[in-house]
């Protein structure tokens, strides 16, 4: 089983959020990571939209550009590691997810119009933390859930450890509250 590790912590080793998805990992054997501070992605721009546009048209499926996109449709499970910014999460995340996101590769649509998921994933857990609270402003969990079940991904999991930046708060504690997340999940397997 290949998993597909989505890292967007762009603090790298000073993440407490890249610290819990190391964790999590742990134990895995097939981890493939896509790096989003080493990719350093730019936004899909007009002529790389008409170009990616004219490769979709003529089924040419193995140029370069929908690399990310046939990565992330072969995975069996996607972990993503985003830690929690300005109400979602860092926008890296976001131009990976313009870029995996292909018509053809990563979904499709039906005569009728209806968006089919072509992605092989039986779950995807996104992985966060937060200096305050989430709360109902999760705005980046809900996004990504959304991308997950368009690309056909059944199942998606929460880990959140909030609070981390109060003065006063126990973080190891709250951290652990994340850690007991993650090992429900993984008992759920």
């Amino acid at each position: 089983m290949s998993t597909l590790f989505v890292n967007a912590c762009l603090r790298g080793r000073e993440s407490r959020t890249l610290g819990l998805c190391r964790e999590y990992l742990a134990g895995t054997s097939d981890v493939e990571e896509v790096d989003l501070a080493a990719l350093a992605l730019v936004p899909l721009d007009g002529p790389t939209v008409a170009q990616r546009s004219d490769l979709i048209a003529s089924a040419t499926w193995d140029d370069p550009i929908f690399d990310l996109a046939h990565q992330l449709a072969a995975a069996d499970e996607v972990v993503v590691g985003a830690p929690y910014w300005d109400l979602s999460f860092p926008s890296a995340l976001k131009v990976y997810l313009e870029r995996a996101s292909v018509c053809g590769i990563t979904f499709d649509y039906t005569e009728r119009g209806e968006c089919v998921g072509r992605c092989r994933a039986h779950e995807l857990t996104y992985i966060t933390t937060c200096g305050g609270t989430i709360g109902e402003a999760d705005y980046g969990y809900d996004y990504v859930r959304g991308m997950a079940h368009m690309f056909g991904i059944p199942r998606t999991h929460l880990v959140a450890a909030e609070l981390l930046d109060v003065v006063g708060i126990d973080v190891d504690a709250r951290m652990d509250l994340a850690r007991r997340q993650m090992a429900a999940i993984a008992a759920e397997r």
